[in-house]
């Protein structure tokens, strides 16, 4: 559905005409103008009449209205079509959630489709109509501030999954959170949530070089201002830092589950040592009961007054010889 449409004119909002058709006319008459139409979701049918208006190429309709794709930027004969991929995290689940944003700019006119709810356009718009010194650089000014906006969200991510992963790192090298059976999970959970960051992040990379002027050779690329290649190289510094984040959580957490491996590889080989120290004591009072309950006549033992508290004297005797090695060697 059309979530806004609105004329433009010198860093205005303006009144024009209701049907967009009329308010492109209008924009590209003047020069000075242009008119963003705002949608979210929407249908096959709401988006033809768009489709029709402004020209826009077929493939990059297709991959307006069915979503799911790598951010990128496309350029056409007559319009620019760039997909970014804003992220949202619930910190008490550990639940990276991504939606998707697809901007055209053109002659006069910026169409945006939203899909999920993790985009900010809403507050892109507001944002902009109260900078009108930026709204005057037209289209350009909308795609700059839509990118920085979600690459601004994405460095607010990178942090709160940093704090989170020092909060599973404590609690991996604590004595007793990193025995717990489900922190394999956990991590293992976090890192894919990490990857899922991570196809936000990465393919955005190059698009937004190209719009800096540093891809491709530093060619220009159509529908933007030359002017702005500073402010997206701004952006483009950001996701890079971004970016680096994201490799360094992504290291951090498989040493994270690798050193949670070893410890339970010591731990059980703790536990291990720990049962065969006491079945070793347990066997020595054992083994002197069972010599003699044989019940065999001819035992000389068997007939002296002093044998059983001699014996349980020797057991005790044993008992503690063994506990104090075992205890001297650590393993118990």
């Amino acid at each position: 559905m059309i979530v806004d449409c609105a004329i433009y004119r010198d860093g205005r909002r303006t009144e024009g005409p209701a049907d967009f058709s009329d308010a492109l006319d209008l924009c590209r008459l003047r020069g000075d103008a242009f008119v963003w139409i705002g949608l979210y979701e929407p249908t096959e049918r709401e988006f033809d009449k768009v489709t029709d208006e402004f020209g826009l190429h077929p493939l990059a309709v297709e991959d307006a209205l069915n979503a799911h794709q790598r951010p990128k930027l496309e350029v056409y004969d007559d319009s620019l079509f760039m997909v970014l991929k804003p992220v949202g995290y619930e910190a008490k689940s550990d639940i990276v959630s991504s939606g998707e944003v697809m901007v055209f700019i053109g002659d006069s006119f910026v169409v945006t489709v939203r899909h999920g709810e993790e985009a900010p356009l809403g507050a892109v718009r507001n944002r902009l109509e109260h900078e009108p010194e930026m709204l005057r650089h037209g289209p350009t000014a909308v795609l700059y501030m839509i990118a920085d906006a979600v690459v601004d969200h994405y460095v607010e991510v990178a942090g709160e999954l940093g704090t989170d992963l020092e909060e599973l790192e404590a609690e991996v090298f604590s004595p007793i959170g990193g025995g717990s059976r489900h922190t394999a999970s956990r991590i293992y959970a976090f890192k894919r949530q990490i990857l899922e960051f991570r196809r936000a992040t990465g393919p955005l990379a190059q698009p937004l070089s190209r719009l800096a002027g540093t891809g491709m050779i530093g060619a220009r690329v159509p529908f933007v201002h030359d002017k702005a290649q500073p402010f997206f190289r701004d952006v483009s510094d950001h996701l890079t830092r971004v970016n680096e984040a994201v490799e360094g959580l992504d290291r951090l957490v498989s040493d994270v589950l690798a050193a949670h491996l070893a410890q339970t590889s010591v731990r059980q080989n703790d536990d291990v040592r720990k049962i065969s120290a006491w079945a070793a004591m347990a066997a020595i009072p054992t083994m002197i009961a069972g010599i003699y309950g044989m019940n065999f006549e001819h035992m000389p033992e068997l007939r002296w007054a002093g044998s059983y508290p001699l014996l349980i004297v020797g057991m005790v005797a044993l008992e503690v010889l063994l506990y104090r090695l075992f205890k001297r060697r650590g393993w118990l």
